[in-house]
């Protein structure tokens, strides 16, 4: 700051002209813009279609450049925007910044100035930058020198007017707003280009690498200036080029004082230079392949600089830097969200299978099965009850008052506290497995959100199965008999009255009251005594088919009942968090850019 008030001093006519306009609180400034607004309007009225026509008002409605939000990048923006809008309840932490940081970033540029491009100049303390920079200029602007560092701020040099809101985002002031050397033909193809001198990346100060830290974020394009000495050096490589290999296309790599290489040691530099950017992962656009610019020059004998003003120029009026570096932060983005976003390649989906596998082990810890049994067996008890012989039914009776723990349930059958331990653990269980099973393969945040959801819906989930339990288990009222038990009953009402006849036949010839024959009651008491186990034992084998079918019916609405709670509590937020993953993996394969249609 201290050089900038000097060379005031010393008489320059632009600076003083400069520092006057950035005292008088911006009335009449060079750099406000007020004349660009002016002449955009103008061509406006002329051509609409024109490239000085004034950007809208509205976010996104066109790209720096002219490129239009209605292309890839536009899709991919809106897609990362979605995509943060859905991750933001999902995924913790700061995982989300640099995508919300690239969006407001993309707003914030496209409010700004399309025809302008902001190219900025780093190095390393001593490469010749702020040298570079001034023979672009072809101007004094930058200090050079042997203090260290010779560049404390930015400063920024502007080809054209309205560039201040660019150089606001950037945060120059306007006494550190120059222009280049004026009425010069070579300017003219420079026209747009907006060039910032940074401190040394490897500046001592803390507050410098801050400054260039910050600057290099916001500006369109940039070029790295460095010196045979310290072009291998492994700060500049492992913390700016390596990670910023993606925004090869917007990426100058120079290779400054070639003058001080004896005979063909430019080159052997220059060709090493290249092999170490390759290693960084920075493509080297060579053969009109695209990829960074390297080029070997000596910004003090003006050796190669003419080279890099034509590359410059071409570059600025292409006009694509801003969209080329808002892709590349996007890609930059994606790149980081991808083992958030991205699984090992299984469709994310409960199928089938694990739902049929949920479904039985609650119907297991509902205790389905039992309950299909214990009506088949009721079923066939009333039976048993209906058309079994009254001698049997005595018996039963009989045994039952004489043993009162007969036909109850035998021992070591557990008590219905280790029921519900048993049943609640099955269930617990149950859901573990499934939420298991449908995370499987997920990246982990949405892993165990998929994890969370079944959780959340297995509360409460045994007391409600209980419940059921009660409701859709063992009817109250007696099962239904069928049209053939009266039959039945009646056939073993006769065989129990044969069995009378005969006995009461037999008694009146003993006594004799009746003549003896002892053939004919003891026939019709045999027939009775043969016939009523008969006709039971063809009641139980009729009742084996209606019985397995009530017991089955009993089963399977306890089971739909279970199956219907545990969809409710638990797959549906299951599958609604699977729904929302890959809504968000849609999204994201957009942001990419690999494809403009979701999966």
């Amino acid at each position: 700051m201290t050089a900038v008030t000097d060379r005031t001093d010393h008489g320059d006519e632009r600076d003083e002209r400069d520092e006057s306009e950035s005292d008088d609180g911006g009335e009449g400034r060079w750099d406000d813009g007020l004349i660009a607004r002016r002449v955009a309007e103008a061509a406006v009225s002329s051509d609409d279609s024109g490239p000085d026509a004034p950007e809208t008002p509205e976010a996104y409605d066109e790209l720096p450049g002219g490129d239009t939000y209605g292309g890839v990048l536009r899709g991919r923006l809106d897609a990362l925007r979605e995509l943060v809008g859905l991750s933001r309840t999902r995924i913790e932490g700061g995982t989300l910044d640099e995508a919300g940081r690239v969006l407001d970033e993309a707003a914030a540029r496209q409010r700004l100035s399309a025809r302008h491009t902001v190219v900025a100049i780093a190095g390393a303390t001593g490469s010749g930058k702020s040298t570079l920079f001034n023979a672009l200029a072809g101007v004094q602007i930058s200090d050079t020198g042997l203090r260290r560092p010779t560049t404390s701020a930015p400063i920024a040099c502007s080809w054209t007017d309205g560039a201040a809101g660019l150089l606001d985002r950037i945060g120059i002031p306007g006494r550190l707003r120059r222009r280049p050397a004026l009425g010069r033909e070579r300017d003219e193809a420079l026209d747009g280009l907006v060039l910032v001198d940074l401190p040394d990346h490897d500046s001592a100060m803390t507050a410098h690498r801050d400054q260039v830290d910050r600057v290099l974020k916001l500006v369109d394009a940039v070029i790295w200036v460095v010196d045979p000495e310290k072009y291998a050096d492994v700060v500049l490589h492992e913390r700016y080029l390596r990670p910023l290999a993606g925004h090869a296309e917007i990426t100058f790599v120079v290779l400054n004082q070639v003058d001080r290489l004896p005979g063909d040691a430019a080159d052997q530099v220059l060709d090493d230079l290249r092999r170490l950017l390759d290693e960084d992962g920075m493509a080297v656009g060579e053969h009109g392949e695209p990829g960074a610019t390297v080029l070997s020059l000596s910004a003090l004998t003006g050796h190669g600089v003419g080279e890099l003003r034509e590359m410059l120029g071409q570059f600025v009026q292409e006009r694509t830097a801003p969209a080329r570096r808002l892709s590349a932060d996007v890609s930059a983005a994606a790149a980081r969200l991808r083992p958030v976003y991205v699984a090992d390649g299984r469709r994310p989906e409960l199928d089938e299978r694990a739902r049929a596998h949920f479904t039985e082990r609650l119907a297991q810890a509902v205790g389905a099965t039992a309950v299909a049994e214990a009506a088949e067996r009721e079923w066939t008890r009333n039976a048993g009850t209906a058309c079994g012989t009254p001698w049997l039914k005595l018996w039963r009776w009989y045994e039952a008052r004489r043993e009162p723990g007969a036909g109850t349930d035998p021992a070591g059958r557990q008590t219905p506290a280790d029921e519900e331990v048993t049943a609640r653990q099955r269930v617990e269980q149950a859901v573990r497995k499934v939420a298991d099973e449908a995370a499987a393969g997920l990246p982990a945040p949405w892993a165990q959100a998929v994890r969370e959801a079944a959780v959340r819906g297995a509360a409460g989930l045994p007391e409600e199965l209980d419940v059921l339990a009660v409701q859709a288990g063992l009817p109250r009222d007696r099962p239904p008999r069928p049209a053939w038990w009266p039959l039945a009953v009646l056939a073993q009402a006769s065989m129990t009255l044969l069995q009378i006849f005969g006995g009461l036949w037999l008694v009146g010839q003993i006594v004799g009251v009746l003549e003896p024959g002892l053939l004919p009651p003891v026939l019709v008491m045999l027939a009775g005594i043969i016939g009523g186990p008969v006709v039971e034992w063809s009641c139980s084998v009729a009742a084996r088919g209606p019985a397995r079918r009530y017991g089955q019916e009993a089963g399977r609405r306890l089971r739909e009942a279970a199956a219907g709670c545990g969809r409710a509590r638990v797959l549906d937020p299951v599958s609604a968090e699977l729904m929302r993953y890959r809504e968000v993996r849609e999204q994201y394969v957009a942001v990419t850019g690999l494809s403009t249609t979701g999966r």
